[in-house]
């Protein structure tokens, strides 16, 4: 950290964490704990603060007086800038200001008198929940911590919820354990001595007012500071340089940074794909990089290792499709020296703004707002009469939530118009009724709670809800990564780079005549003009169909002996017929990949029912902070 994080060396499955208040009953807690742990870091009062097992480039801490602060994860602060600013702090209301500026993604954690502060990041990538247990409210950066200590099981409605794509917020944030709560992201939790217990809203977005021409610049300077709070001048570091803008991006600056590249392009079968060709433009324009090209048949197929169970992580996940082919890549990139590696993940998701901003642009200049309408109806053939309606619609995001409760199906929905609070949900054609049941009781129970927005107007809740939904996704992408053994690092999920973006006229960056125009112009003069103009993606359906062909016995297998039929949410038979043959439903790949996620999560459960990170280490603790600062 506060230069370029390196491998975890601590003596367990990598980085984790428990936050406990100053109480005597925590203390009490904690002890079931330390047998499990690498480090445990006190309150000024002595107590127990922090368990959990990091290396010293996992976690930084600083003491100043009865102040504690703990930056966990990816920093640009120093050891020594920390403890300077842990010296100005008086109040947990201060906290957030000792990291004012900082990049990267972290966790923030402190306790100043006894009074506990915790947050994850604004985007979700990194996140912290919380759960009572023996009648104490602790926090932990893992939810299968906090389901441990609490002999707590998967929630069937949190299982439910995953069978749909995409969540809504807030419902993509939810933990899959009963009495496991996620501390929303953009909110903190604050832990009293007396067992108080709240989280506040520490995150808004910022107003999105300026001209590209002025947005640009700030997406730049944030990307070249994120990539440069990991990237130290001559360390070897994995990349994925796929043809895209994203990573394309990531790549050069991180060069420019002084990373030793090792890069990896995959090589798509459908003969209109474009992205090796431009990933060698852009290798030709980086001296020094290793360039590993493969085509698809060189790897493992999609859905390779279906009945090989892993470690699961917090959430079900749809990265099922190509676990074995990643495997194979974190081999080779290691084997050429790199030690992380850079992914564009989440540059789609926040560097182009949703068609929701349309709702507040034909509001505000009519005329503007109605070309811009014209212009995403002739690319993506909205029809006029849905589309008018959203625009007309003034229902609040509650609002919408209980009307989606109440006209939830079991079809897929046509596609349409993008300018509503979220898409109208629909689960899969094999989902029982007492699936839709649980999901429209999540959904009303959602509106009902203390729900807001996060923004007044549906363009710039869209913006920042896709932005956390890039973070979760990277969160899984991330967990993944780490127990494969090749840590991963997101850029674009990063709190500052997402505020960068949110920063420019969604008129400008979302218009569908242009593609990443903020993008595009933030790196001019860095990444080769031709990357800059490509208008174009790939795909890799072809390996998709291919995948589930030859998988075809263990789907059947899987079918025949689903959890998710056990557990009353699918129907036996629709479900067989959706993984044999999924054309035959209209079933798309985000459907499908919900339920196989979802499914082969709960076999890694019952096949790891034990936390790999919460095994015995007995011996190994080191009961005091690593060197940092105090």
């Amino acid at each position: 950290m506060g230069g370029s994080p390196g491998t975890a060396d601590a003596p367990c499955d990598g980085c984790w964490f428990v936050v406990l208040p100053d109480r005597e009953p925590a203390s009490r807690l904690a002890r079931r704990l330390t047998s499990r742990a690498c480090h445990v870091l006190p309150h000024a009062s002595g107590r127990p603060w922090l368990v959990g097992c990091w290396g010293q480039e996992q976690m930084i801490t600083a003491e100043a007086g009865p102040v504690r602060l703990a930056v966990a994860g990816v920093c640009s602060l120093t050891p020594g800038e920390l403890g300077a600013r842990a010296a100005a702090v008086r109040t947990a209301a201060e906290v957030p200001a000792a990291v004012a500026g900082a990049r990267g993604s972290f966790h923030l954690l402190a306790s100043v008198d006894g009074e506990v502060y915790g947050r994850g990041t604004a985007t979700g990538d990194r996140r912290l929940y919380r759960a009572e247990v023996t009648g104490v409210t602790v926090a932990a950066d893992r939810a299968r911590t906090l389901a441990w200590l609490t002999g707590a099981r998967p929630d069937p409605a949190r299982l439910a919820a995953r069978l749909v794509p995409p969540l809504p917020y807030p419902l993509e944030h939810g933990a899959m354990w009963a009495g496991v709560a996620t501390v929303p992201p953009g909110h903190a939790l604050r832990l009293g001595r007396d067992g108080s217990c709240s989280a506040p809203r520490w995150w808004r977005p910022p107003p999105s007012d300026l001209p590209l021409a002025e947005a640009a610049p700030l997406l730049r300077e944030a990307l070249r500071g994120a990539v440069a709070a990991r990237v130290a001048p001559g360390r070897v570091w994995g990349a994925d340089l796929s043809g895209g803008m994203d990573s394309t991006s990531l790549c050069f600056l991180a060069a420019e940074a002084g990373a030793r590249l090792v890069a990896v392009t995959l090589d798509w079968s459908a003969p209109t794909n474009q992205d090796a060709a431009y990933a060698r433009l852009a290798a030709g324009a980086l001296p020094g990089l290793t360039h590993l090209v493969f085509r698809s048949a060189e790897l493992p197929g999609h859905f390779t290792g279906l009945n090989e169970r892993e470690e699961p992580g917090d959430t079900p996940t749809a990265l099922l499709r190509d676990r074995a082919q990643q495997g194979e890549l974190v081999r080779l990139l290691r084997e050429h020296g790199a030690r992380r590696r850079l992914s564009g993940h989440g540059g789609d998701h926040v560097v182009t703004a949703p068609a929701a901003y349309l709702h507040r642009l034909v509001r505000r200049h009519p005329v503007t707002g109605l070309r811009h309408l014209a212009a995403h109806r002739a690319r993506a053939r909205w029809p006029l009469g849905a589309a008018l309606r959203e625009l007309a619609g003034r229902r609040s995001p509650e609002r919408w939530l209980v009307a989606q409760a109440h006209s939830l199906a079991t079809a897929a929905r046509p596609e349409g118009p993008r300018c509503d609070w979220n898409t109208p949900l629909s689960l899969p054609p094999w989902a029982t009724g007492h699936a839709v049941d649980l999901l429209a009781g999540l959904l009303r129970e959602a509106a009902a709670g203390p729900f807001a927005a996060l923004a007044p107007d549906r363009g710039t809740h869209a913006w920042a809800q896709r932005a956390q939904s890039a973070g979760a996704r990277g969160g899984e992408i991330a967990g993944a990564a780490a127990r494969a053994g090749l840590p991963i690092d997101m850029p674009f999920c990063d709190d500052a780079v997402v505020e960068a973006c949110l920063r420019a006229r969604p008129e400008e960056t979302g218009h569908p005549a242009g593609y990443k125009p903020l993008l595009a112009a933030a790196m001019r003069g860095i990444v080769p003009e031709a990357i800059l103009a490509r208008t174009t993606k790939d795909h890799c359906d072809e390996e998709w169909r291919a995948g589930l062909t030859a998988r075809r016995r263990d789907l059947a297998a899987w079918a025949g002996d689903s959890r998710l039929v056990a557990a009353g949410l699918a129907d036996p038979g629709l479900l067989r017929r959706a993984l044999l043959a999924p054309e035959v439903l209209g079933v798309g790949a985000a459907g499908l990949e919900c339920t196989l996620g979802t499914e082969a999560w709960l076999r890694d459960l019952e096949a790891h029912p034990h936390p790999a990170h919460l095994r015995e280490h007995a011996g190994e603790q080191a009961p005091g902070p690593p060197a940092n600062a105090r």
